[in-house]
């Protein structure tokens, strides 16, 4: 229900981002579902995660937080977060976000890190930890309590602010039956042919949950300087993506290094590759993405985490963040930008598993996104007003359906006449009132 005018609303959780200053990019766009937790210090007083929902939080800059999530001994589990620092920051190339999964004893099941490189400046960044069932390793497969330990790394960010923290827990099941437990030793790397079809607009999203869907083909947008835009890709088994960005040309003069990062993520928003060395100086400029394999269960045993990256079918992310510099030196735009996407190779059978693959697939629906350009979120909403449409058009039916058989039944009752008479009086019930008698 819509809060009345004037009506002061009271709302718990870490409070909402200031509003940009005029002219200024908008800020990261947090899942609009997300729940508050709070990480604790320890994992005695560690808050549990569950599968599936979205959580906020906020990670201070020389702490640490732990969460508890309690796994099976039969899933391969991700935890990831996505990490928010402040507009303005001036974070180093040291600094960075670590997430680790730990057993009750303490040891690592897996962790990953996130850094932002050469290209210092403050942009959403993402990184993930994993708890993968390899055959022949024992460490983390019982059934339990396991520990994520979010931290900041580095610690020299000009800010002492507070990150905003966004975080996913995904579980992945095991395999009905053994499949292959080596990765590809190559793969196809020639460049594709452009895609067809000619330039479309497209606006990106300002964070994972708003991301709109992009199929193959050549998609424009517009950027500001400090903005980053995000789009994502449903990617099959078997199937191979290329991506590279053009960032347009300006006026005036400067020079700008790391002006353009581009970062890919899997579906469980775990880093795949990263390119952050375009260099701008007012004309066009294009940066690709290394080329990486097609999407196959195998490629997690691969110790080349851009490889190991692409482990599973269903939304790949892209983030495309463009340096404040180019604005101190060409002015504040905002300017263009084009994707061009490449999608190569037909969708392989998926891997037996042993149950629902959930985010790990790509369907009808999500090609329908794709095509659409909706966001997690608009497809949601869409998907579930089809479902009310649907359950609307099916109630409608069935009432038209069981009038029509009454209707049919009280003709063929003897003695029954074009309309229905009073009903019968229930046993022991009241007689109705005869014609003319008092109404009550």
């Amino acid at each position: 229900m819509a809060a009345l005018a004037g009506a002061v609303v009271l709302a718990s959780g870490p409070p909402a981002p200031a509003a940009p200053a005029a002219g200024a990019p908008a800020p990261y766009a947090f899942a609009g579902d997300a729940r508050t937790v709070r990480g604790s210090s320890t994992t005695s007083d560690a808050p549990r995660l569950t599968a599936g929902p979205v959580y906020r939080d906020d990670l201070p800059r020389d702490g640490r937080l732990v969460y508890r999530v309690d796994l099976d001994a039969a899933d391969h589990a991700y935890v990831s977060a996505v990490a928010v620092p402040p507009p303005g920051a001036r974070p180093s190339y040291r600094d960075g976000l670590k997430v680790s999964l730990q057993n009750r004893d303490g040891s690592d099941c897996g962790s990953g890190t996130a850094r932002f490189g050469s290209a210092g400046f403050a942009r959403p960044i993402a990184a993930y930890a994993d708890r993968t069932l390899t055959p022949g390793r024992s460490l983390c497969r019982e059934a339990g309590s396991y520990y994520v330990v979010v931290e900041r790394e580095g610690g020299e960010s000009s800010t002492g602010e507070p990150w905003g923290l966004e975080l996913r827990h995904f579980l992945e099941p095991g395999l009905g039956k053994a499949g292959p437990t080596a990765a590809p030793g190559d793969w196809p790397s020639a460049s594709p042919e452009p895609p067809a079809g000619g330039p479309r607009e497209r606006a990106g999203g300002a964070g994972f949950s708003d991301a709109p869907g992009l199929t193959e083909g050549e998609w424009t947008d517009r950027i500001e300087p400090g903005q980053s835009r995000f789009y994502r890709v449903p990617v099959d088994w078997g199937q191979q993506l290329f991506v590279s960005a053009d960032l347009g040309s300006s006026s005036g003069g400067g020079f700008v290094a790391g002006a353009l990062p581009v970062s890919l993520y899997n579906p469980a928003l775990g880093p795949v590759v990263g390119e952050d060395s375009l260099a701008y100086d007012g004309r066009q400029k294009s940066v690709a993405l290394d080329p990486l394999p097609p999407v196959a269960y195998e490629n997690r045993f691969s110790s080349d985490p851009r490889v190991g990256g692409l482990r599973f079918a269903g939304w790949y992310y892209l983030r495309v963040s463009l340096n404040p510099g180019v604005g101190e030196e060409f002015g504040d735009g905002p300017y263009g930008l084009t994707l061009r996407v490449n999608v190569e190779g037909g969708a392989a059978a998926p891997p037996p598993y042993a149950g629902p693959a959930g985010v790990f697939e790509v369907t009808g629906e999500d090609r329908r996104a794709a095509a659409a350009g909706e966001s997690g979120a608009r497809a949601g909403d869409a998907g579930t007003m089809r479902l009310v449409a649907a359950a609307g058009i099916g109630t409608g039916t069935a009432l038209l359906l069981g009038l029509g058989l009454w209707t049919a039944l009280a003709r063929r009752r003897p003695g029954a006449t074009a309309g229905p008479g009073p009903a019968a009086p229930a046993a022991g019930g009241p007689a109705p009132p005869s014609p003319g008698g008092p109404v009550r």
